[in-house]
């Protein structure tokens, strides 16, 4: 097999000519890394299916978002599963706290926001495993990223390598040897101007993505909380217009 010359959980396996068409378990949240995401896997030779969560956050219009970019890039499956941590709750995307707006960039990395959801990452990743095994598929991928994550600690490079060392550990398929589960985060150490102009070259149409922890009921981005900070300034880095409708 081959494999990209970047960091080992960035690195996508790229399936070799005349092999089998090998499958993949894709996040897509319906924002723009997720999109990106899920084109970098496709371009890569894989058959993606498409997983979303519905875990009870504050605006549902992600999700069909979600769904558009999945059937835009031709996935071959699309699940929608709910989990709500509504129940748990103790984030501002779960919870009936604020979403804080209008952080500098250097302030988001401080510490860890109240947008963050307790074990967020954890449970995605665990569903995409168990649908991995349904479907026969062995690679997971999923839109973290290190440089522009807002301080999630379920980001960082250190947790996707302790998730696929458990996803050997806790599987049938791996355990019987059908083969061995890879966690892949293709942006891992990319920037948001680098990630955009990724997917600008691998055709994702941002226009159906929506990056807002806070829109309205118009489906317009707030455009101060972070996630929309962190979007506007990777558009204006690439010289490019953001097709995302801005409340402002």
């Amino acid at each position: 097999m081959l494999f990209s010359a970047r960091h080992p959980l960035c690195a996508t396996k790229l399936v070799e000519v005349g092999s089998a068409v090998k499958k993949a378990v894709v996040l897509v949240s319906g924002g723009l890394d997720s999109a990106t995401t899920l084109a970098i896997a496709r371009s890569s030779g894989f058959e993606t299916y498409a997983l979303s969560v519905d875990y009870g956050q504050r605006h549902r219009l992600e999700l069909e978002c979600a769904r558009r970019v999945a059937g835009a890039q031709g996935a071959a499956g699309y699940t929608l599963v709910s989990v709500d941590l509504r129940a748990i709750g103790g984030s501002a995307l779960t919870d009936s706290i604020e979403v804080p707006k209008d952080r500098p960039v250097e302030v988001m990395t401080e510490g860890i926001p109240i947008t963050y959801v307790p074990a967020r990452n954890t449970i995605f990743l665990g569903l995409a495993l168990g649908h991995a095994e349904v479907v026969g598929a062995f690679d997971l991928f999923i839109g973290a990223n290190a440089i522009d994550y807002s301080g999630y600690p379920d980001c960082r490079p250190e947790f996707l390598a302790q998730f696929e060392r458990l996803a050997n550990l806790a599987t049938k398929a791996a355990v019987e040897g059908q083969g061995t589960f890879r966690v892949h985060a293709p942006l891992l150490r990319m920037t948001k101007a680098e990630i955009i102009r990724e997917g600008v070259q691998l055709g994702v149409d941002y226009s159906l993505t929506m990056s807002c922890y806070d829109p309205d009921e118009r489906g317009r981005a707030c455009g101060h909380c972070d996630s929309c900070l962190l979007r506007r300034r990777g558009f204006q880095e690439t010289g490019l217009a953001d097709p995302a409708p801005y409340q402002d």
